[in-house]
């Protein structure tokens, strides 16, 4: 139930061609083309110069916020399938065992500017590291140029936290060239048609009364928003969050099956005028481990009985990559429609720049 001191909100999404008036930069149309991106983006990678292919003992993904968010995603897709460890790496410098020119750093700034990825280049270079760079251009491309580093440029004007799918598929691309994962060619396609599928179902255009993401929406508002998943799915849960965040302006948290059978459960009785605000979504997909499609169906009946209203969000798809892809879709999509809701311009990340901002003027 909304509160008496909620501001005004809009619960009528059927009329599509009022977002514009929110929607100062055409967000939705940057979710619209997510499968053309990943798509784009793979193909494009199979061309690009590649740094030296050896026995690699690690390789570090490094980068901060929107730019990091594919990775985050690859490394979860990749886990079963990469004989290396795959480390993402949000911070300055990089790990101690990270060194010798067996350690390949993969940087990722979208606007190439971001100061922990450029700490954690040059931190590669001190310590002999093999580094392939990727973003739009900016201070990471010139380090890269100055020490002759492979560039795959990213032509794409939308923002970071939609350019999910650019650097999703350029490691996919990446990774295969090295041999560390099979061919995902055709996954990835097929993930491609079922994102597009998905879509004709959920996007802007489709009422709300067929449009289970718009329903969605409508029934977090005014709510502590908490996602959950397991596996691969957990990675689409911090996805999730992050747009709920950067485009609905609203709060929300992720938390990972089964860690949070071992502590999140618990956390359902203070302080009790907000435990009613919550709401739980879970996250499922069929490639999850059968033990955790278990633990979902009684994590989610645990919040159900402590009165926390819950919502299951089951992956279309027949394989990893098209569960993985339509999942992130339906809650970019979901996030779109709570920025609506509440009357919130999803382009403008006005606090994470005042941050930048101030880093940059006592640097």
């Amino acid at each position: 139930m909304i509160g008496e001191d909620s501001v005004t909100l809009n619960l009528d999404l059927d009329h599509p061609e009022r977002f514009r008036a929110l929607d100062s930069d055409n967000l939705l149309g940057w979710i619209n083309t997510l499968a053309t991106h990943l798509e784009d983006a793979y193909r494009m990678g199979l061309t690009l110069p590649m740094p030296a292919v050896r026995q690699y003992r690690g390789i570090v993904l490094t980068g901060v916020g929107g730019s990091i968010q594919g990775a985050d995603l690859f490394s979860a897709y990749a886990a079963p399938l990469c004989p290396l460890p795959i480390v993402l790496h949000r911070d300055y410098d990089l790990p101690h065992w990270a060194g010798g020119e067996d350690v390949l750093v993969v940087a990722l700034s979208l606007g190439g500017n971001a100061e922990e990825t450029l700490a954690s280049v040059e931190a590669a270079h001190q310590r002999g590291c093999p580094v392939l760079a990727a973003g739009r251009g900016g201070k990471l491309m010139e380090l890269a140029e100055q020490h002759g580093d492979p560039f795959w440029q990213i032509n794409f004007a939308g923002p970071p936290r939609a350019s999910v799918g650019w650097f999703f598929g350029y490691l996919s691309a990446l990774f295969f060239r090295l041999g560390l994962i099979p061919d995902p060619s055709q996954e990835l396609m097929a993930a491609v048609e079922t994102m597009q599928a998905q879509q004709a179902k959920i996007g802007a255009e489709v009422p709300t009364r067929q449009n289970s993401a718009k329903r969605l929406a409508g029934q977090v508002v005014a709510r502590w928003v908490s996602i959950f998943g397991s596996g691969m799915m957990a990675a689409v849960a911090r996805r999730w969050k992050a747009q709920v965040n950067e485009l609905a302006k609203a709060w929300a948290q992720a938390d990972a099956l089964p860690d949070a059978d071992y502590n999140a459960v618990e956390g359902v009785n203070h302080p009790e005028e907000l435990i009613p605000r919550a709401y739980a979504v879970f996250l499922n997909s069929g490639s999850d481990h059968p033990r955790n499609q278990l633990r979902t169906q009684l994590t989610q009946q645990s919040m159900l009985m402590e009165g926390i209203p819950t919502d299951v969000i089951t992956a279309r798809g027949a394989t990893r990559m098209e569960q993985l892809w339509t999942a992130v879709q339906y809650g970019d999509y979901f996030a779109y429609y709570l920025a609506m809701i509440y009357g919130a311009d999803p382009n403008p990340v006005e606090r994470i720049h005042s941050i930048q901002d101030e880093m940059a003027d006592q640097a």
